[in-house]
């Protein structure tokens, strides 16, 4: 494959693919392929640690602070002309592929021109026919997953292997590294909920402390038993690997890592986001507990999380290489 240039596109709203980058960029540049990156998005909280060739302001979901994506702040920001521009000057016809995370940017630049677009996504694993589906139909939300960054061919990641182009999840390295113990705490994840929300819901449950990880906020703040603080890679591994369980939205990869670390988990989908719904009916087949939103009808269920010794197995081997190796050789 000497020679070859490939575009890796990553969606930069939220940080789970950017976490999953972190692990798949290396083994692509180990592979003798010229390798140029793009990101488009700003609502994450992680970078990657590689010089990026196109840094693009794409189309981000905004997150609110209720529970939900903020739509009208998403459509402030997504300035058509500019996103418009964006598709029309990506030079995505000088590269051998295009390997799309969930990036609209490369994927409607790739179906003007024409151009096959590989989708390498957990999006892409949700779409697929053999995936958990809420029971409540979202024909808006199932359209906007499947419009949103078109491709040619997907491959997968998702909780479990529904079908033969889904694989496991990528558990990065940090994680895989991490040494896990059971310690006193709970750590917290729910981005689409303001901090005053979250403190008004957990601070009623005493006896237990809380580590809450916010987009809000820029230092470290103690109340009573509930600790909030900004959102840094390093914190957040380690408050999960000590932890005693995980507290967090129905995204996919903090689930998915808070699983293979034998956490006890508990999640709340994002409100009016298709995605989460979808993986909050896979976790709940897996046994996952699953709650509608962080209201105090539902502090009852929380505390019987609490009180309760329930860890969900899970099998996520090392496979990334493999993954990657067969992507490369049915697309190049």
């Amino acid at each position: 494959m000497t020679g070859k240039k490939v575009l890796y596109a990553i969606q930069g709203t939220g940080n789970g693919h950017l976490s999953r980058a972190r692990d798949i960029i290396p083994i692509l540049k180990k592979k003798a392929i010229e390798l140029d990156i793009l990101v488009s998005g700003t609502e994450a909280d992680i970078n990657i640690p590689y010089p990026v060739t196109y840094q693009l302001k794409g189309l981000s979901f905004v997150f609110g602070k209720k529970g939900g994506v903020d739509f009208w702040k998403t459509y402030l920001k997504a300035k058509s002309m500019r996103l418009h521009k964006e598709i029309n000057t990506l030079p995505v016809e000088k590269y051998d592929l295009i390997i799309n995370d969930f990036e609209p940017v490369s994927a409607w630049a790739c179906k003007l021109k024409n151009l096959p677009c590989v989708s390498l996504s957990h999006q892409a694993a949700v779409m697929a026919a053999n995936a958990p589906k809420p029971k409540k139909e979202d024909p808006l939300g199932k359209l906007i997953l499947k419009k949103y960054a078109p491709t040619t061919k997907q491959y997968g990641f998702h909780f479990k292997s529904y079908q033969d182009d889904i694989f496991t999840p990528v558990i990065r390295q940090d994680i895989r590294n991490a040494i896990c113990e059971t310690g006193n705490h709970y750590t917290v994840y729910l981005p689409s909920y303001e901090d005053e929300k979250i403190l008004g819901i957990l601070s009623k449950i005493k006896e237990v402390t809380w580590d809450v990880f916010s987009k809000h906020t820029k230092k470290v703040t103690i109340y009573n038993n509930v600790v909030v603080q900004p959102i840094t890679n390093e914190t957040f591994v380690q408050s999960m690997a000590r932890s005693k369980g995980v507290l967090c939205g129905a995204g996919f990869e903090t689930p998915a890592e808070a699983l293979f670390m034998g956490k006890k988990l508990l999640v709340i989908p994002m409100k009016g986001q298709y995605e989460q719904q979808c993986n909050a009916a896979a976790l709940k087949d897996m046994g996952v507990p699953v709650i509608k939103a962080l209201k105090k009808k539902y502090i009852k269920d929380i505390v019987k999380w609490v009180e309760s010794d329930t860890i969900v197995p899970v099998y996520y081997p090392d496979i990334t290489e493999q993954i990657i190796d067969t992507l490369l050789q049915e697309n190049l």
